[in-house]
């Protein structure tokens, strides 16, 4: 079964973490052009099998725009990298999805590696081990005074961001995410929201990663991460425990927002988003039993559009969209498998 269709440790609040390395192989510079980074790819994909691990080579311009944006979705690309590479760009990926690799971004490989759940210790050992394979085959330019190099100043040295995808609702309810975001500032981390299309945090959805790569070891990167953000999910299930002392009036915001989610005939992505947030609470606390975490982990995955017209196997206008996506979320909550 595909990561993110799983759930992990403490995923009451810890969506899934991933770790990635930013490399560049020796012999070839920093910045490629279109055919360098043909000779490239060439190199990567005549080696694929020597790395190992289920990969598979893709191009992107082989990709529909609809498998290009589930990816998108699924976190393993990112918009700017499809802008940047749409004809050229490629990426090596295993049938789990736990494995995606994109070739000739910013550098010419960002390692990523996927879990559900708070896994920092497992992915980032898994992680290094896959790296030390594709160094041992194809090489990479390092330095012994600075480390791994990099075509930005921002991920030389270690190369690696450690990063936790958190739901925080109740946080962002009570108005103490800014609180708790300003107390761990200064403990060089990056925290940000996942943004819908009005340009607000949507579903209480927040991102936390580390800023420094340079003179700090992988683990005291990895422990820090674990650190930090263990400590947001001892506050944020504070806040839940809390509010949850309140009894009917949040049973009955879940439960309204079940209502409507259920029950409705279309209905825009943002809204989903938010009211699935809401739903996700209500399952974590024990106060809805109608829905399975399975079922959540597919509701969030599913009402996106490009996964949303692959689950469907048809392609929808926005305003079809909408219309669909009730019948999805309908559909996903009678089937309780």
């Amino acid at each position: 079964m595909n990561w993110y269709l799983q759930s992990g440790k403490q995923s009451d609040v810890a969506i899934s973490t991933r770790v990635r390395f930013s490399r560049n192989i020796n012999g070839y510079k920093f910045n490629l052009n279109k055919q360098e980074l043909e000779e490239l790819e060439n190199k990567i994909k005549m080696s694929i099998y020597e790395i190992g691990y289920g990969l598979r080579f893709l191009y992107l311009k082989d990709m529909d725009e609809i498998t290009k944006q589930s990816l998108v979705e699924k976190n393993l690309l990112t918009p700017e990298y499809i802008k940047q590479r749409n004809n050229t760009g490629a990426i090596m990926i295993n049938d789990e999805e736990n494995i995606c690799i994109l070739i000739g971004e910013e550098d010419h490989l960002k390692i990523q590696i996927y879990s559900s759940g708070l896994e920092i210790e497992n992915t980032l050992n898994f992680a290094i081990e896959l790296d030390k394979k594709i160094e041992e085959v194809l090489g990479y330019c390092v330095s012994k005074k600075y480390g791994y190099l990099t075509s930005g100043p921002n991920n030389v040295g270690t190369g690696l961001k450690i990063s936790v995808m958190l739901h925080l609702p109740v946080l962002d309810k009570t108005g103490n995410t800014k609180k708790v975001f300003q107390a761990i500032n200064n403990f060089g981390v990056d925290i940000k929201g996942i943004y819908g299309e009005n340009g607000n945090v949507v579903g209480g959805l927040y991102q936390i990663s580390n800023k420094q790569t340079l003179g700090i070891s992988e683990n005291e990167i990895a422990k820090n991460i674990e650190i930090i953000t263990q400590k947001i999910i001892d506050q944020e299930r504070k806040a839940r425990k809390l509010i949850a002392s309140n009894g009917i009036e949040l049973e009955d915001e879940i439960y309204r927002a079940y209502g409507i989610f259920a029950n409705c005939k279309k209905i825009s992505l943002e809204e989903a988003i938010e009211l699935l947030s809401l739903i996700k609470l209500g399952v974590d606390l024990g106060i809805l039993d109608e829905v399975t975490d399975m079922q959540v982990q597919k509701l969030y995955l599913y009402i996106k559009p490009a996964n949303m017209q692959k689950y469907l196997g048809e392609q929808l206008g926005k305003i079809d969209r909408e219309i669909k996506r009730a019948e999805v979320i309908k559909q996903i909550l009678e089937d309780k498998k």
